[in-house]
């Protein structure tokens, strides 16, 4: 009983990836907020919490619904009086290659992955600041963080959550919320047709849940990417290479394109702390002191 005591906010929880969430958070100890667009999805999964002795309560609501979110964090709130976790889980597929795939589809997944959880997440960010507690974990994917064939609109909303992860880590990180993402691995609703048949009884959706836990746990990391399916948990890191000094002048790309090999090479690679720390590596490289780096 790991989370005991917390109350945990699932979105896309009416089936597939969330409501093995919800049911495992659950499991944990955590009372559970089912949030999904069917209040009968959300309802069937809210009641098999209850049946193994956890508080649950089922909201309908799209994510991508200022005033819904806001209204189902105030229901929380009205009910338990604070939110400790958050897993931005909803989402949906319109995939095609890009040639064919139009802006509306572009957008409408944008819109759901990132807005979404942007959305959720400012709608429980104050109430985590108050309390000075907080578990956010944002759903990313490898098809953001290294490609996939027909999911350029999937792949962009999913990195970017990456880069929201970055910022909200350490700008919640002195009001005790830890903010991470997790990449899963299942077959699912959105998944059919992708996954061969011999796949989808190793990648149950309930194979992912367990990677939730050090995520949201009291002793959680923050700005952490866990990559879990069919039992197997990995981390994925955004890194940068050493590099090389090539300087300025009017043959700098020439040079460069010489050194390429050398840029690339990741022997002695590096996870940043910060944004910043790239242009103060790059600065330091240009013979700036590092006194005079950063300005302020």
């Amino acid at each position: 009983m790991q989370l005991k005591g917390r109350v945990a906010l699932v979105t896309g929880a009416g089936g597939g990836l969330g409501r093995a969430h919800a049911l495992f958070l659950a499991r944990q100890g955590a009372a559970v907020v089912v949030n999904d667009l069917s209040i009968e999805a959300a309802g069937a999964v809210a009641d098999e919490i209850v049946a193994v002795g956890s508080q649950a309560m089922a909201v309908a609501a799209s994510v991508t619904d200022e005033a819904g979110v806001e209204a189902m964090v105030a229901q929380t709130l009205d009910r338990w009086g604070r939110v400790d976790i958050l897993i931005n889980n909803a989402g949906i597929l319109r995939d095609k290659s890009f040639a064919k795939m139009s802006i509306a589809d572009f957008r409408t997944v944008v819109d759901v992955h990132l807005i979404g959880a942007a959305i959720c997440t400012k709608a429980v960010w104050e109430t985590m600041r108050a309390q000075g507690f907080g578990r956010i974990v944002m759903t990313t994917s490898s098809s953001g963080l290294y490609g996939n064939f027909g999911q350029a609109n999937y792949g962009a909303a999913k990195m970017a959550l990456v880069g929201l992860m970055q910022t909200l880590g350490i700008e919640g990180e002195k009001y005790g919320i830890r903010v991470n993402c997790l990449a899963p691995t299942a077959a699912t609703q959105m998944t059919h047709g992708v996954l061969s048949e011999d796949s989808l009884a190793l990648l149950a959706p309930e194979m992912v849940s367990p990677a939730l836990l050090p995520l949201v746990a009291d002793d959680a990391p923050t700005r952490t990417i866990l990559c879990a399916g069919a039992g197997h948990v990995a981390a994925a890191h955004v890194t940068l290479t050493e590099g090389v000094q090539i300087g300025g002048g009017a043959d700098a790309g020439e040079r460069l394109l010489g050194q390429m090999a050398a840029v690339t090479r990741r022997n002695g690679e590096m996870v940043p702390g910060y944004g910043f720390f790239q242009a103060e590596r790059e600065l330091a490289a240009a013979g700036l002191p590092a006194d005079v780096a950063v300005v302020g």
